[in-house]
């Protein structure tokens, strides 16, 4: 017997829900450069297996690792133009028994006149950085024989000449994205909502510049609230290390925790603070006992998600911390306990300038378009829905809002 998806929630009808949602819709990886990362990795790979005599037919799998593999990319650390698509690229026998470095070497001088406006050779991947600031990194990695779909080593070489800390390291990224998928299932009001809410957006573009209409862009996924949980806290640990001269806490740990925390039907907020509290408690376990946070691909022991971070106690206690006055600031949120102005700030302070200005702007737009078109936005129970303050407003005499509210002025 199959069981039906959960339904989730939709985060948009929650008043706090809907800040974090609509700052998760602003730093996502929008449709048309989705569309646009799929055609060039898949360039990429045609021209590595066709143009290049060192990787012609050793090309076994090009596939997308990380957050483009789960549906979690966003914006790129202290950026929001920027986006990085993670490639592993499964060699073939031509690169067995090779060095880290050799691998590495090769790969850098094979894409070397690739037509992007900066190749860079990493100390595990290749990076191409396009004019239009998205980054594609190219990982190669040699299969490992009698073992599950994919599993592998990647190279790890820092260059310029062979090092004794060169080394191979195990992997199994493809495995660790479907473990992830099997966690986190589809929600379908999850999906609608964000759907629509593409929709709106796109609707709204093009009416603002008076334009022929063109054909719709791929579809906005969203598939879960875990994801979305994800992805905030993704551009939380963005922000707060910007302006910090050591390696964050990685992507791939972040997802694990979101996987093995996930609880489909949950609200956005209740969601986060569930992730972000497990870390913590991990954290201050290993702490305790003078340890460094461990945490391993849940399909492949060997692949450790923290091989190089945390590298003190020091760094995994400043990330706890770090999470914990955000805890504190989204219970404070929920308890109604900030005013308008504390609440734009706190919010700019977690996640950015730019994009909590552009969250609100979005939101003032979206509702005041329609309070002009006197279609008020209601949820299915019947909640009106305004980006205000942290309340539930129920009586449509409160859509005329004073100015200086949260989300600013309404459009006159």
């Amino acid at each position: 017997m199959t069981t039906p998806n959960p339904t989730g929630i939709n985060p948009f009808e929650d008043p706090i829900d809907r800040i974090f949602a609509e700052i998760a819709f602003s730093i996502q990886l929008p449709p048309s450069l989705h569309a646009k990362a799929v055609k060039r990795y898949e360039a990429v790979r045609n021209f590595l297996s066709a143009e290049t005599c060192a990787f012609k037919d050793q090309i076994e799998h090009f596939y997308p690792q990380g957050s483009m593999a789960i549906d979690a990319t966003i914006s790129s650390r202290g950026t929001d133009d920027e986006y990085d698509i993670d490639i592993v690229a499964q060699l073939g026998t031509a690169f067995r028994g090779k060095s880290p470095l050799y691998v590495l070497t090769e790969l850098g001088k094979a894409l070397a006149s690739y037509p992007v406006e900066k190749v860079t050779r990493q100390t595990r991947c290749v990076t191409l950085q396009y004019n239009d600031h998205m980054h594609i990194d190219i990982t190669p990695s040699i299969r490992d024989d009698y073992t599950p779909d994919r599993q592998s080593r990647i190279m790890h070489a820092k260059g310029p000449t062979t090092s004794a800390l060169d080394k191979l390291v195990e992997m199994n990224a493809y495995g660790f994205n479907e473990w992830y998928k099997s966690k986190t299932p589809e929600e379908q009001q999850v999906m609608e909502a964000f759907r629509n809410r593409w929709l709106e957006m796109n609707r709204l573009e093009k009416a603002d510049a008076e334009v022929d209409d063109v054909p719709d862009q791929t579809q906005f996924v969203v598939k879960n609230t875990a994801t979305l949980a994800l992805q905030i806290l993704k551009r939380h640990r963005n922000i707060m290390y910007a302006d910090l001269d050591e390696r964050m806490p990685p992507s791939v740990m972040l997802s694990r925790y979101a996987a093995v925390a996930a609880q489909p039907n949950s609200s956005l907020t209740d969601m986060i603070l569930r992730i972000a509290r497990w870390i913590v408690a991990d954290i201050r376990s290993a702490t305790a006992l003078g340890k460094q946070l461990h945490i391993e691909n849940p399909v492949y022991s060997a692949d450790v998600f923290t091989d190089r971070w945390p590298e003190t106690l020091v760094q995994q206690n400043r990330y706890a911390n770090f999470l914990l006055r955000f805890i504190d600031g989204i219970e404070k949120a929920k308890r109604k306990a900030f005013n308008p102005i504390e609440l734009q700030d706190w919010l700019r302070s977690m996640f950015g300038q730019r994009v909590v200005t552009r969250s609100i702007d979005s939101l003032a737009t979206t509702v005041g378009s329609a309070v002009k078109a006197a279609t008020p936005a209601y949820s299915r129970t019947g909640r009106l829905l305004l980006p205000t303050a942290g309340l539930a407003l129920t009586q449509p005499s409160l859509v005329r809002a004073a100015p200086h509210t949260f989300m600013g002025d309404w459009p006159k």
